[in-house]
């Protein structure tokens, strides 16, 4: 057994499809003294792992690694194995003294110099554990995003995403068993995809074509959401979105969601931004959650049932606020007691009880008052008129 104290008992090794061959010394020793090695069947058939093998369990978990603390260990992963590989689940869990990495050529590397694509211009994603709507912020046309795909049945999957959300034009170029001796590329358009016999592992090339893609500014079009008629419309969520002012990695507690909108467009706006939505109406809870997996964010936003403050209650403290429906005094004095320093708070208002309410809070504490009125030209008989929308007060502070 070897001594914790002295060298690093977990060794993280990248394994490409040409197995041992294409390991460094340093991986190939590190595998020779190994007491146990996990890694996917595949993995631990490349390497002949034999009685030291043990497979990752379904679902997921680290916790059979860390049960093997104090034995010599080597987790194998695909290529680099902080590229969408096992790596970053276990830095959650050790010290940085109890590891040592030994990366091999990544997928995206591979696949990249098979294109011939500049990896600082081409746009990267695990798809084997994620679903396809994880593209929608990415696409647009003349973009190259290479995936990472699930299974042989996975493009096939991929296509038909891509057809239905108006990219069917889009070059797929399929890379099997890349690096290894099974290695096959062969390319064809999601509207035109008939490939058979695909061999995992598989990747693939997207060179994107056809649609439009989002807009990549605060304010989408209305009817790109789920709702029953209760949003913020898009003049009044980029004003929103603006003063929410979304940054890298924050969290934001959106009050009274409707469908959701301001959440989307939150975690569209910077990277890795979550949000937590809370609604009264379990009913709107089914269009924030359709939206969110709509534009691929399930995994960034969830919703809550209930009404604030009250279910505000055991959830991790916000960087920003969004009130949106249901201000009242209690939620403002609550929200000012609980949330750190730096914390921002916006809410809007369209009657005349919130406008009293948001504009003694603006007395009490500062920050920013603005009232917006917007007009839209609309029919009149048989010409045009304005027709005006009910004026939103909104209130913006930073705790």
């Amino acid at each position: 057994m070897s001594d914790p104290l002295n060298m690093p008992w977990l060794t993280l090794v990248g394994l490409g499809e040409d197995g041992p061959a294409g390991l460094s010394d340093a991986s190939r020793k590190a595998l020779a003294e190994a007491e146990v090695i996990f890694g996917g069947p595949r993995h631990l058939d490349l390497v002949d792992a034999g009685a030291r093998g043990q497979a990752w369990p379904v679902p997921f978990s680290i916790d059979p690694v860390l049960a093997e603390r104090g034995q010599r260990v080597v987790v194998l992963a695909s290529g680099d194995p902080f590229w969408h590989g096992a790596g970053g689940s276990l830095m959650r869990a050790v010290t940085r003294d109890e590891w040592i990495s030994h990366p091999a050529s990544s997928t995206f590397s591979l696949l990249a110099n098979r294109m011939g694509w500049k990896l600082e211009e081409t746009l990267t994603l695990g798809l084997h554990a994620a679903a396809y709507a994880r593209l929608c912020p990415l696409l647009a046309d003349k973009t190259q995003i290479l995936c990472t795909l699930r299974d042989d049945q996975a493009p096939a999957e991929l296509a038909t995403y891509l057809n239905d959300t108006g990219f069917g034009a889009s070059t797929l170029t399929i890379a099997e068993a890349l690096g290894g001796p099974r290695e096959q590329l062969r390319e064809t358009t999601a509207n035109t995809f008939d490939l058979s016999n695909i061999n995992a592992p598989v990747a693939v090339a997207i060179s994107v074509a056809g649609g439009k893609g989002l807009p990549q500014s605060s304010g989408l079009p209305d009817d790109l959401f789920q709702c029953d008629g209760q949003i913020t419309k898009r003049p009044i969520r980029a004003l929103t979105l603006s003063a929410l002012a979304p940054r890298a990695g924050e969290l934001l507690w959106d009050i009274g969601g409707g469908s959701g909108s301001v959440s989307v467009e939150w975690c569209l706006g910077a990277r890795a931004a979550r949000a937590i939505t809370f609604e009264r109406r379990a009913d709107r809870l089914k269009n924030i959650s359709a939206n969110a997996a709509t534009f691929g964010l399930s995994h960034r936003m969830s919703a809550h049932l209930g009404k604030a403050p009250d279910c505000l209650a055991d959830q991790p403290l916000p960087d920003c606020v969004f009130i949106g429906g249901g201000g009242s005094q209690a939620l403002l004095d609550h929200l000012w007691e609980i949330l750190p320093q730096g914390a921002r708070i916006v809410a809007n208002g369209v009657t005349l009880e919130t406008e009293t309410l948001l504009m003694q809070a603006h007395a009490e504490h500062g920050g920013h008052l603005l009232k917006a009125e917007i007009a839209e030209a609309g029919p009149l008989g048989s010409m045009r008129g304005w027709e005006r929308a009910r004026a939103v007060i909104q209130w913006s502070v930073t705790r």
